[in-house]
């Protein structure tokens, strides 16, 4: 009823776990990097928690966008099943055919292993993702864990994703499941908003939809906040009942009053007048409705009155979101940009000249005084690098499209393609991403990509020399040019405090790291924005 009225394009704050809405705070960035890490280690078991209504699923479809091309999943979302009807699922959800059979746990677990070799066999991976996995019983618990007894000698065949609330890790800390407990690779409990992320939330959905992302007024944001305690499910039916409220009041700004009364609404303790404004709203909808092509005649020769003015209903001028149109995919696949056009973009981020004689690769790139670094990494351990990258995308037909990423902020990922510098959601890109990336880095010395143990050498001064300037210490008068333990010692602590692999050696990430940390650093950064 109120979409035409606020111009949005679909309506903002519907609860279906719509991955394109999906805002990711660093709560959600951190749970969506425990379960790829999961799912890319192998094996075993990953538990996701949270409250009702903070998000859990649309993670999990947010992580479905995000699968590498050789992972099968199997969904399951009802799990109030017998181990019988479980296993029956997994094999229905895999294209297992199993009707021709005696329908028994010993033929379904043979098919399922089969199944699992030969995807095995053929490089693919699979993955089983239970929601709701509170619901599931002691017997089918039981059942889950021997799947992860299919296995070769070298790997487990089946990755096992457990959704739930927090009854589940209720359910986990029993006696008789620890078994399974300690199969667990990796878990994450997902906590509700905080008050800032709350009014990042609420603006980001406002301009997903092309509206106006200041329509709640500050006061009205913080009065969400009280009512919801941060949780998203019902920050959207808060949202989306006070939309309904200035709709039928006339209004053109959320308020806090409005809020308290949806508030008083979705809680159970509805004041009739405001009944009354939703029930004349829903009377004149339908009227319209009903008789619009009765009256079109009359109404093509009707001019538009002008809306009636109150004190608090003059609409904000509209502020101009640069969200990109077309779509992401979209707007990949018209530029066409390939690998080598995405290196010669980020050439020019580093104001260096692309050869003009042979191909832009990282052969070329070296004769610069730079240096690839490629791999798949979480969204988290890219901002962490904090340099412009090249990032990945499969297009709709199975072909690769690149782009440069430049900047970031809660909501948004500013892309480099083809000299056009253009703003998409942070969301859509995170949905699209396959996790592959590639960027340029500048070497402490020409060719040296890698400082380590028992290297000596002028490398090695610098290393030592930067260690201490991280460190604050005063520069040593008889400086050793031999790695030595002590130096290991110094490197992995440094390496612990960035969240790297403290291997004790100097490679393309820490020496990026090392170079982050000094004030007289050369490199782009990407522009990130916390706000």
């Amino acid at each position: 009823m109120y979409q035409q009225y606020f111009n949005f394009s679909e309506l903002p704050f519907s609860i279906s776990p719509d991955p394109h809405f999906m805002y990711m705070s660093e709560r959600h960035q951190e749970g969506l990097a425990h379960l790829l890490y999961g799912i890319n280690r192998g094996g075993g078991f990953v538990a996701l928690t949270g409250e009702v209504g903070t998000g859990k699923t649309t993670l999990c479809h947010c992580l479905l966008q995000q699968l590498p091309d050789n992972v099968d999943i199997a969904l399951i979302l009802n799990p109030k099943l017998t181990a019988l009807e479980l296993l029956a699922t997994i094999c229905d959800e895999l294209g297992i055919r199993h009707n021709s059979m005696p329908i028994t746990a010993k033929n379904l677990i043979d098919a399922i292993n089969h199944y699992l070799l030969t995807a095995y066999a053929n490089g693919r991976r699979t993955v089983l993702l239970i929601d709701e996995a509170q619901n599931l019983s002691m017997t089918v618990l039981e059942q889950i864990r021997l799947l992860t007894n299919l296995e070769t000698s070298k790997a487990k065949l089946l990755q096992i994703i457990l959704v739930g609330q927090p009854e589940l890790n209720k359910m986990l800390a029993r006696q008789d499941l620890r078994q399974l407990n300690q199969r667990i690779t990796a878990r994450y409990h997902l906590l509700p908003l905080s008050l800032e992320e709350t009014r990042a939330y609420i603006q980001h959905r406002l301009r997903v939809c092309k509206g106006n992302y200041r329509l709640f007024n500050p006061a009205a944001i913080r009065k969400v906040y009280q009512y919801s305690s941060g949780v998203p499910r019902l920050i959207n039916i808060l949202c989306d009942r006070a939309l309904l409220g200035a709709y039928a009041t006339n209004a053109g700004v959320i308020t806090p009053a409005i809020i308290r009364r949806a508030a008083a609404e979705v809680m159970g303790s509805a004041r009739s007048k405001w009944r009354w404004y939703g029930a004349t709203a829903l009377v004149l909808c339908v009227a319209a409705t009903m008789g619009f092509e009765l009256w079109r005649p009359a109404l093509s020769l009707i001019k538009p009155a002008k809306p009636v003015a109150t004190q608090q209903t003059a609409l904000p001028p509209p502020v101009t979101a640069k969200i990109a149109e077309p779509s992401l995919n979209q707007h990949l696949e018209n530029t066409g940009l390939t690998l080598t056009g995405a290196l010669a973009e980020a050439l020019q981020v580093w104001r260096e000249t692309a050869p003009a004689d042979t191909a832009v690769d990282c052969h070329a790139v070296a004769a610069l005084g730079l240096s690839c670094l490629s791999g798949k990494a979480s969204w988290q351990e890219l901002l962490g690098i904090d340099r412009p990258a090249i990032l990945a995308f499969s297009g709709a037909a199975g072909q690769k499209h690149y782009a440069l990423l430049t900047s970031v902020d809660h909501d948004h990922a500013e892309l480099r393609v083809k000299n056009d510098t253009r703003q998409f959601p942070l969301a859509e890109l995170l949905a699209n991403w396959d996790g592959n990336y590639l960027l340029l880095w500048r070497p402490p010395r020409p060719g040296i990509t890698e400082i380590a143990p028992p290297q000596q050498s002028e490398a090695v001064l610098w290393l030592r020399e930067r260690l201490e300037k991280v460190n604050g210490k005063p520069a040593g008068d008889m400086e050793s040019p031999i790695f030595d333990e002590t130096l290991k010692a110094e490197l992995i602590a440094f390496q612990r405090r960035q969240h790297l692999t403290p291997d004790g050696i100097a490679g393309a990430r820490t020496l990026i790291h090392l170079d982050n940390q000094s004030v007289a650093s050369a490199s782009p950064h990407l522009a990130i924005t916390t706000r």
